[in-house]
């Protein structure tokens, strides 16, 4: 069957992202650590809306999972037509005191696993001339941001990566798009032990909900760089006119 692969599905951005194309019609390919909550989520995406749904339990900061993943798709006669590479965590705090196997589990994740599931099902998207492929990025994609400074580093390389080789995929049928929403509630503020930071308290924060249905939206569009909200893609785009110690002094201060 032809399906949509989300990854880091059981929850935020990509849990909505399924009920977004769910709602669509496009039958899923689930992924995520906690098969309990994708199955449950599958169940319900197939009573409400009708379509296929396959779930998949897998640790996608291990290489070996990503190789099975794509071997048991394949084996169960998936085509995978959109592929949403949403998985991913961060942590803050200063770099010095963070714990290196959370960190190198962060850029596994954010960066290696993204790059294997692209380079693997891309191939096969090619063949068929059809494909779409979103990335999720984050509005830090474009700045350095102290405390959280490997987290930003790696969105900065998803973003940098998605603009490349959507490049290169021109005239394929393949889009690729990065989508990069600014603070959101989702888990991630809890992963990243930053629930307590007094700048949440006073920022605009949207929902899941509202990134997945304008990540949506522009994934079909076949739009390269999509940052959600008109603030923040003002925001990203005078980091590009502002001196980038400036950049980074101000970024520090509001993380502070």
């Amino acid at each position: 069957m032809k399906a949509a692969l989300i990854t880091g599905a059981s929850s935020g951005i990509g849990l909505e992202l399924a009920h977004v194309m769910a709602k669509e019609k496009h039958n899923l390919v689930l992924v995520a650590r906690s098969i309990d909550k994708l199955n449950a989520l599958a169940e319900n995406l197939t009573e409400t809306h009708g379509i296929k749904v396959k779930t998949y339990k897998a640790d996608l900061s291990n290489t070996k999972e990503i190789e099975n993943l794509y071997k048991q798709t394949q084996a169960d006669d998936i085509e995978v037509s959109y592929l949403i590479n949403n998985a991913g965590f961060g942590e803050y705090g200063e770099f010095i005191d963070n714990e290196w196997e959370k960190l190198n589990s962060i850029m596994q994740l954010n960066m290696v696993s993204l790059v294997h599931l692209t380079k693997l099902y891309s191939k096969d998207m090619i063949s068929s001339k059809f494909g779409k492929i979103m990335n999720v990025a984050s509005t830090v994609s474009f700045q350095p941001m102290p405390y959280l400074a490997i987290y930003a580093a790696t969105k900065s390389f998803v973003l940098s990566f998605s603009e490349a080789i959507a490049s290169e995929l021109t005239g394929s049928g393949i889009t690729v798009t990065a989508l990069c929403p600014g603070l959101t509630k989702t888990g991630f503020l809890e992963v990243a032990n930053m629930q307590d930071s007094k700048f949440l308290h006073k920022a605009s924060i949207a929902t899941s909900k509202e990134v997945a249905e304008y990540g949506y939206e522009a994934m079909m569009k076949g739009k390269t760089v999509a940052v959600h909200g008109i603030i923040n893609s003002l925001m990203a785009q005078s980091t590009r006119l502002l001196p980038r110690d400036l950049v980074t002094t101000i970024a520090k201060k509001v993380q502070e």
